[in-house]
């Protein structure tokens, strides 16, 4: 008996890890951001005539990655399109990195 309630729980505890793991792999967040060729090319030209200051970060920031709480993030300019407003930007490497204000999570990267 005692052997069939401890298979029993490992079994939960396997399950519920899956489940979570499963959570956090969709990377829902990601497909929803979706750029234009022109919208890539008008941002990137803003970028350089501005001549926006690039931040250093220890880790190389990718999509999905959280930015540090110690890099500012630049609200996104409103030519850049009405569905990208409600994100912020960091420059980094050479490369425009939409953030999730909420998150702070990388959501697109554009090189």
């Amino acid at each position: 008996m005692r052997k069939i309630i401890l298979a029993a729980a490992a079994v939960a505890l396997l399950s519920t890890g899956a489940t979570a793991q499963t959570t956090v792999t969709t990377g829902a967040s990601r497909a929803t951001v979706q750029i234009e060729p022109e919208a890539r090319t008008r941002i990137k030209t803003y970028v350089t005539e501005q001549k926006i200051r690039p931040v250093t970060v220890k880790e190389r920031l990718a999509v999905g990655a959280t930015v540090p709480s110690d890099v500012d993030l630049v609200a996104v300019p409103s030519d850049w399109g009405p569905s990208l407003t409600k994100y912020r930007y960091v420059y980094s490497n050479n490369r425009v990195l939409l953030v999730d204000p909420g998150s702070r999570a990388v959501v697109q990267e554009i090189d």
